[in-house]
C-alpha cells in the first residue's frame, strides 16, 4: 500500500472520529479566517474548524495529487491541549487525539 493510500485511510478514520465525537459539524470559516498566518489558525478559528477545513482539506488535496507530503507532522499534541481546555469528554478526546496521531505517524514515517 502506498503512503498516499495509508494517509487516505488515516484521514478517513480521523473524519469518522470527528463526526462520531460531534466535532465535525462546525461553521465554515470566512475567507479572512482562512487567510490566518498563525499556526493552526488559532487567531481565527476553533481547532475542529481548522481540522476540517484546513488540515483535512490540504491532506485530501495532497492525496488526490499524489503530492509530496510535509517533512513532519505533529498535530496531536496541540489537539490534546485544545480538547482538554474545551473540556471535551475524555473518551472523545482520546479517540480524536489517537486518530490525529495516526495521521502524524503516516506522514512522519514517509519522510
Amino acid at each position: 500500500m502506498s503512503v498516499h493510500q495509508q494517509l487516505d485511510e488515516a484521514v478517513r478514520r480521523l473524519e469518522a472520529t470527528l463526526k462520531a465525537s460531534d466535532l465535525w459539524r462546525v461553521e465554515e470559516p470566512s475567507t479572512e479566517a482562512m487567510a490566518s498566518q498563525q499556526p493552526f489558525c488559532v487567531d481565527s478559528m476553533s481547532l475542529p474548524q481548522w481540522l476540517r477545513f484546513v488540515f483535512i482539506a490540504r491532506l485530501d488535496a495532497m492525496i488526490a495529487a499524489q503530492a509530496a507530503l510535509p517533512a513532519s507532522c505533529n498535530v496531536a499534541p496541540a489537539a490534546d491541549v485544545y480538547l482538554k481546555q474545551e473540556q471535551a469528554r475524555a473518551g472523545d478526546r482520546l479517540l480524536v487525539v489517537k486518530a490525529i496521531e495516526e495521521v502524524d505517524q503516516v506522514i512522519n514515517e514517509a519522510s
